[in-house]
């Protein structure tokens, strides 16, 4: 049977740059402004010397061995409940970096509740790593007796990320580590919403999934001129070990450039990479809304859009099904996927408190060759919007071996669109004409301009039963045009339907895939 994550406020990643070619800027040095740090580092501190190697040799030890269970938080601590958890408060004037020359600054997750596993968290300057330590003085809790226990663990549960990328005078959170491998970031102007997470382990398999975790983070001072961070992560699993650098340019939009190397403790056939995590309700324009809810589409995202090694753009309206629904798109070097926030207007959504409109677009862009493989879709059915039911990663063809480290890298843009489709024809809106005798698709497309509609053909198949009629008209208020496609599925309880729009026998836009399952 499948197992879900409890993980239901998944966290954010520090990302950083490698010393790849494939770096666009130069790297945050650690040479420099060493004065200013946080009485949760210690000037007394001797440290001990770190570089990116230091976590592949750690990672690499590891892995010849049987994974040893993280520390735990005290069962006080585990035991809380969700609104006693949220009074623990990270101190303001306990930030590390927060005072100094520096535009970056670091904020901790006290450890309880649903985050129980300990982690360690070191600051590393002029090439030196420095263990941050929780004091009493760490956070501010709801009695004494919660901030005693915090101080002996002396540990955390993850951390957060502060710059200023909305106003010059104010340094924002833009990016969150807690949980697992979990992390989410922000762009300028952006709302929490999908989220990636280190590796995807077992995801919809029977023996159920296994969720490999960030046990040590090592952060990297950027100096005052700085605009990117580096972050280093340790990951560690029953299956495999991992070291992380993540080189993170927080703004308008968001980048973060991923380099790992694993070392498999077993042979993998069923991993991940590069996955993303996110939810999916309803949009009524495709789905049957709860009778009770007043508003228009619940999503963090509403489709999985990507870019074959050929070049072809596909695009894949996601659905909350009534039963587990796996879908594997084969392709070789894939030059880009992601899960897509497209519509940007509140009347998309009506939600005056979650702000859909706002949730980032997540791209990821392979930085080299990840050969033969598939992008794996897993829809989960949900009925609550605080779990994440969408799950989608680049799975190679071939199994991960044991003993054999294993290297890729890739870069993910938090955006508000498809980055690559920026003022190229794409689609951006399906819908489901309900009141239609067969059933009806409705797809709409912006950024086209044609002379004539004769100009343009529909060229759709369906993988049972058959396309009974296809029609377009033009969409001045899309600037662009709309596509009608009804169908027979026959007897078929589920279909596969794939329509491209030409013109002179090329395709002019994005691929459309829809599985039809007669709800």
């Amino acid at each position: 049977m499948l197992k879900f994550s409890t993980l239901t406020l998944p966290v954010i990643a520090s990302l950083a740059l490698s010393n790849a070619s494939w770096a666009e800027e130069s790297l945050p040095s650690t040479n420099e402004n060493k004065e200013q740090t946080s009485n949760l580092v210690s000037s007394e501190q001797a440290g001990y010397s770190f570089s990116r190697q230091t976590v592949i040799d750690l990672a690499k030890a590891l892995a010849a061995e049987p994974m040893k269970a993280p520390q735990k938080a005290a069962p006080e601590l585990i035991n809380l409940d969700a609104d006693t958890y949220r009074q623990i408060n990270f101190q303001q004037n306990q930030a590390v970096w927060g005072e100094a020359p520096t535009q970056f600054s670091i904020q901790l997750f006290a450890p309880g509740f649903l985050y129980q596993d300990l982690v360690e968290i070191d600051a590393v300057e002029s090439g030196r790593a420095y263990p941050i330590k929780a004091t009493t003085d760490s956070f501010v809790t709801p009695n004494e007796n919660i901030g005693k226990l915090i101080a002996e663990l002396g540990k955390f549960a993850g951390l957060r990320l502060h710059y200023p990328i909305n106003t010059d005078d104010k340094k924002d959170e833009f990016i969150v580590f807690q949980g697992a491998s979990y992390f989410r970031a922000i762009s300028k102007g952006q709302k929490y919403g999908v989220s990636a997470r280190g590796l995807a382990v077992d995801v919809a398999q029977p023996k159920g999934e296994e969720f490999p975790m960030f046990r040590h983070f090592w952060i990297e001072r950027p100096s005052s001129s700085q605009q990117a961070i580096v972050v280093h992560a340790l990951l560690d699993s029953k299956s495999v070990t991992g070291a992380y650098r993540f080189g993170i340019f927080p703004g308008s939009p968001t980048r973060i450039e991923v380099e790992s190397t694993l070392f498999p403790r077993k042979d993998l056939a069923h991993v991940g990479l590069a996955p993303l995590t996110s939810m999916y309700m309803f949009n009524n324009t495709m789905d049957d809304s709860p009778s009770a809810d007043h508003r228009a589409a619940v999503h963090n995202s509403e489709g999985l859009q990507i870019q074959t090694g050929q070049g072809e753009m596909l695009w894949r309206p996601l659905t909350n099904p009534d039963k587990l629904q796996i879908s594997a798109f084969m392709d070789e070097s894939p030059q880009g996927f992601g899960l897509i926030q497209r519509q940007r207007q509140f009347s998309a959504y009506q939600d005056l408190e979650a702000l859909y409109q706002r949730r980032p677009s997540i791209w990821v862009k392979p930085m080299n060759d990840w050969g033969k493989g598939h992008i794996e879709l897993v829809e989960i059915p949900s009925q609550s919007e605080s779990n994440d039911n969408i799950v989608a990663y680049w799975q190679p063809e071939a199994p991960l071996k044991k003993g054999q480290p294993f290297e890729y890298s890739y870069r993910l843009t938090l955006t508000n669109d498809t980055p690559v489709l920026s003022g190229q024809p794409h689609i951006v809106r399906s819908a489901v004409n309900k009141s239609s005798s067969e059933p009806q698709l409705v797809i709409d497309y912006e950024d086209l301009s044609v002379s004539t509609l004769e100009s343009l053909q529909v060229d759709a198949n369906i993988s049972q039963g058959k396309i009974v009629d296809t029609k377009l008209v033009a969409n001045p208020y899309q600037q662009g045009v709309r596509a009608f496609v009804t169908f027979d599925p026959a007897e078929a309880d589920t279909a596969e339907i794939r329509l491209q729009l030409k013109q002179d026998n090329k395709p002019l836009a994005e691929t459309w895939l829809y599985r039809w399952t007669g709800e």
